[in-house]
């Protein structure tokens, strides 16, 4: 996910690169990683570089109602400014970013998509993902994946409170 950018940076402004991006981009938390793919267009600016990404990649996540683990399919839409620390041209080091959360080109005019890519990777995961809509969940008593049929758990008695309720279905 580099992108070797020191010829872009002595190009003028407004010279547009456009790459192919296809590479593993590997998280942090767990070490796994996930295959990326897709267009990247750098634009050169007159203090940066902008890169505007369409990427698709999947992952694998766990069903927030039966535990089991599948494959989720996005597509990421960025648009990020990278800050130079070397003059391309002079070679002198410019001024870090007062921001932390920055991103920079390093001292060898290579651009790093990896952060980026997982950042936005880890704001596009659903709070609660689903392995799909009807998921069935867990049984409560036995805790067998329902999704796979029907547990052997007696019917579970209505508290006797609600049970004019009951009668409406």
């Amino acid at each position: 996910m580099q992108i070797n950018v020191s010829q872009l940076l002595r190009e003028p402004i407004g010279a547009v690169r456009d790459y192919q991006v296809d590479g593993t981009v590997h998280d942090i938390d767990d070490g796994k990683g996930y295959q990326v793919r897709g267009d990247c267009q750098l634009l050169r600016t007159q203090r940066s570089v902008l890169t505007r990404c369409t990427l698709n990649t999947e992952v694998e996540l766990t069903c927030s109602r039966c535990l089991s683990q599948f494959l989720y399919q996005m597509t990421l839409n960025f648009e990020e400014e990278y800050l130079p620390t070397i003059d391309a041209v002079s070679g002198t080091p410019l001024p870090l970013p007062e921001e932390a959360s920055t991103f920079t080109i390093d001292e060898h005019h290579i651009l790093d998509l990896a952060e980026a890519i997982r950042q936005y990777t880890l704001l596009a995961v659903p709070m609660k993902p689903l392995c799909r809509e009807e998921c069935a969940g867990l049984c409560q008593n036995c805790g067998k994946n329902l999704n796979q049929g029907p547990c052997d758990c007696p019917a579970q008695d209505v508290d006797p409170r609600w049970s004019k309720l009951t009668k409406l279905l």
